[in-house]
């Protein structure tokens, strides 16, 4: 990443120029998990080419039912009526049997009361703890124990076990997913089930938001390619709005201005707000992603797999990455 005016002089050394790049944000909207673009979001995570990922729980979910059982090419214009008398959910012109989802949910179902066993003998834990300082003063401080969204996410790639799977590889690389709406889909579902068989299961989103913010904070240069609109597009835009915005951003979406959605959005808008800085060129691709994205990695980031993975040996988006 060049030096750039208002960047740390101390950084301006182009023998530590060389060993900077950005911290790349990548976000998805959960139909990209649905379809075939699955196989080329797992290459980026699988390689390390990202290092933070944005999505919603469709995108968490359906990646793991994928490891379970197929989904299906159907038709946008099926019947919703018959579809349903099936047992068959239809996402666009893809078909999800239910038996998927009861195929999630057995699985799920244990791993949340694992966790919130681990969860309570945390508790436990510290509660022990006080009592042997014979109670709260003011010279303890109390660290409350509650998994965040990123780390349940980040456990469901561990348990999955699965090199299908995003977020197996996610887990793997140390890479971060965060989804802030993670109860809206099956997953909430399952912890809303769990919550009356057994009430008290904490996630922290406050910790959560704090690691995204800080890990455009602390980065020398960012970048942030986002697939979709809404709360993936905001959530990593607003993060990079922390260090007055992305350096390098690609939009790929169908939005329009007009529509008044946060997809539609122009890249123009988001530098009035410094979520992409003035000194940016980003780039707004106006396609179906299917379509595109697989087309826009097959000439960039798997051209030459090795030759990128060289040129990015030893690099660092912060200092006290290297530590």
């Amino acid at each position: 990443v060049p030096w750039k005016e208002g960047d740390d002089e101390a950084l301006k050394d182009p023998a530590i120029r060389k060993n900077i790049r950005a911290r790349i944000f990548f976000s998805y909207t959960s139909n990209q998990i649905s379809c075939g673009q699955r196989e080329v979001i797992k290459f980026l995570v699988q390689h390390k080419m990202v290092d933070v990922i944005v999505t919603t729980a469709g995108g968490i979910e359906e990646d793991i039912m994928k490891c379970f059982e197929h989904t299906y090419m159907g038709d946008f214009k099926l019947s919703g009526k018959e579809l349903r008398k099936k047992g068959i959910n239809r996402i666009g012109n893809l078909l999800v049997p239910n038996k998927n989802y009861c195929k999630l949910e057995d699985w799920l179902t244990p791993l949340i009361c694992k966790m919130h066993d681990e969860q309570d003998a945390k508790w436990v834990e510290q509660a022990k703890e006080l009592v042997a300082m014979n109670g709260i003063n003011e010279d303890v401080t109390l660290k409350p124990f509650a998994y965040t969204p990123s780390e349940f996410i980040a456990r469901l790639g561990k348990e999955i076990d699965n090199e299908d799977s995003v977020l197996y590889w996610a887990q793997k690389n140390g890479i971060p997913v965060f989804s802030p709406a993670l109860t809206d889909g099956s997953v909430g579902d399952m912890i809303y089930f769990h919550s009356y068989k057994r009430p008290g299961f904490v996630l922290d989103i406050a910790r959560d938001i704090r690691g995204i913010n800080d890990l455009s904070i602390q980065s020398y240069a960012t970048g942030q390619i986002i697939i979709g609109g809404g709360l993936v597009k905001h959530h990593v835009c607003n993060a990079n709005l922390m260090r007055n915005g992305a350096d390098y951003s690609l939009y790929i979406n169908t939005g329009h201005e007009f529509d008044g959605s946060d997809g539609g959005a122009s890249p123009d808008e988001a530098i009035s707000w410094g979520k992409i800085r003035i000194t940016a060129d980003p780039v707004k691709v106006c396609a179906d992603a299917t379509i595109v994205f697989p087309l826009i990695v097959s000439q960039t980031f798997a051209k030459d797999v090795e030759e990128w993975k060289e040129s990015t040996k030893d690099c660092i988006c912060w200092l006290e990455d290297a530590i």
